[in-house]
């Protein structure tokens, strides 16, 4: 594990076994706020309650083998084999009961023929894609927005409401996802008429909602202190802009491939910028980068815009938001996977991007080997399974009614095909030498972050030309097919 054995912090393992120590011993009111046994900069609890209530969970099963796992004070930093294999054990039963179940009966569930045909071959692709495998194996709120998918997907939105909250309420990072699940059901609820049927489903989803976060909320009070502190755990805005940026701090721990990360290597924002009028700035963009398709996805409600939406407004939020994660690129990823059946060349081009891009998190966290194993053996099951490289036509990649409106004004687009495939080799050997690089060869000592920088600036602009192709799709869809959708 990442951290182990090096006090005083000892890794995120320690701060998953800590949460079960604190959620155990202390009442829950001090869960949140620093006291002198819950000190917050020893890994304070800074996730919503069902991730708290989730550790506590798991203390009690921790009580029942060795109390000395979640011992107040004394078990700080405590590891050993048994251990090990308990923490691994109560990731292993989460996943195999809320994600993989959600993945497999979504991959079931697809209506179209040629996606049944090939359901099993779809579910294995998105099981073996390897940034889940590699970074925080644990997908609990991933596989809860998956199930709030799959039951939109079947008609059921109540049921997909509840689902998401449930994810919202176990990692914040989920607002990625919101916006398209709000404007999706806000749509269909414009389409129903908010005069008759559609103001009664509106009015249910919106109980829906308030009753999901009051059952989530009301164990930890209803103390206003108790809850902004709680928020301000969710969100500590005052670390500012670069705190994810390994490059921006003399005491480097993470990296992101987001536009304000690449940005700072050539323009310092943090030093001409305050950090209020980096939040807005950040607010800003976010919101107008994301707009096109929320205002698609509202008038034009359907399932195909909405999964399309989920990449793009997730992909938004993680180039252009405050404080970005450099494996927050998940929360993109999953929906690319959900995709995949539908665009297998770009969601399979995206996918390994997103796996490289967290390069300088896989190195630091040992897992070179793993990558380089792993990264491989997923594009070969693409290839196989889809054969990608055969699908690189303005239809294949959903531009057939934007190719249409270029008619006459790009020249170039007969021989698109071919372009599109040698920037893909293209893409795959600067990646595949800038890994060998980071692995092989230490940088120079005038330019410690090199490779980081390298890695961070490549992914970023892999990802804002991903960005517009997404928005592309999603935005030139034809009305007729959106309605087609829905019925």
């Amino acid at each position: 594990f990442p951290g182990a054995g090096k006090p005083p912090m000892y890794g995120d393992y320690e701060a998953q076994r800590h949460w079960q120590e604190i959620t155990y011993n202390l009442p829950i009111k001090q869960w949140y706020f620093n006291t002198s046994d819950n000190n917050l900069l020893y890994w304070g609890l800074d996730y919503p309650p069902l991730t708290a209530y989730h550790s506590l969970v798991c203390a009690y099963i921790a009580k029942l083998i060795n109390p000395d796992w979640i011992a107040l004070h004394t078990s700080r930093g405590y590891e050993s084999q048994p251990h090990k294999l308990f923490m691994r054990t109560t990731v292993f039963v989460a996943d195999l009961l809320v994600y993989i179940p959600a993945v497999i009966l979504y991959c079931f569930s697809l209506k179209e023929t040629s996606a049944k045909k090939k359901a099993s071959t779809f579910a294995l692709c998105i099981l073996l894609y390897p940034g889940l495998i590699l970074i925080d194996h644990g997908h609990f709120h991933l596989g809860f927005a998956l199930w709030g998918v799959l039951c939109l997907s079947c008609d059921w939105d109540l049921l997909g409401s509840v689902a998401f909250c449930l994810a919202l309420n176990y990692k914040q990072m989920e607002l990625y996802h919101s916006l398209p699940f709000f404007c999706y059901l806000l749509g269909k609820c414009f389409k129903k008429g908010l005069k008759g049927k559609g103001l009664v489903l509106l009015t249910k989803l919106a109980g829906t909602v308030v009753l999901s976060f009051a059952a989530c909320w009301l164990p930890l009070g209803t103390d206003v202190e108790q809850i902004m502190q709680v928020l301000r755990r969710l969100f500590p805005i005052d670390r500012g802009l670069f705190e994810a940026c390994m490059f921006s701090s003399p005491h480097p721990t993470a990296l992101s491939s987001n536009i304000w990360c690449s940005l700072s290597v050539l323009i310092k924002i943090k030093n001409i910028i305050s950090p209020r009028t980096q939040l807005k700035l950040s607010f800003a963009v976010t919101f107008l980068s994301l707009l096109p398709a929320c205002i698609k996805l509202t008038v034009q409600p359907s399932l195909r815009g909405f999964k399309f939406a989920l990449v793009s407004c997730a992909l938004s939020f993680f180039l252009f938001s405050f404080q970005v994660h450099e494996k927050s690129i998940l929360l993109v990823s999953v929906p690319v996977c959900l995709i995949i059946n539908e665009i297998p060349f770009m969601a399979t081009w995206f996918l390994l991007v997103s796996t490289f891009s967290m390069l300088p998190l896989l190195q630091k966290d040992g897992l070179l080997l793993a990558y380089a194993m792993t990264t491989p053996a997923f594009l070969a099951v693409c290839l196989a399974s889809f054969c990608i490289l055969e699908k690189t036509s303005a239809e294949d990649l959903q531009l057939k009614a934007f190719s249409l409106s270029l008619k006459g004004y790009v020249s170039w687009f007969k021989s698109f095909p071919r372009i599109v495939r040698s920037l893909f080799l293209l893409s795959l050997s600067l990646m595949g030498v800038l890994s060998i690089l980071s692995a092989a060869l230490p940088p120079p000592q005038r330019l410690p972050d090199l490779f980081p920088v390298s890695v961070s600036i490549v992914s970023c602009l892999h990802f804002l030309l991903f960005l517009v192709y997404f928005n592309v799709v999603l935005l030139w869809d034809s009305k007729n097919r959106s309605q087609k959708k829905m019925s």
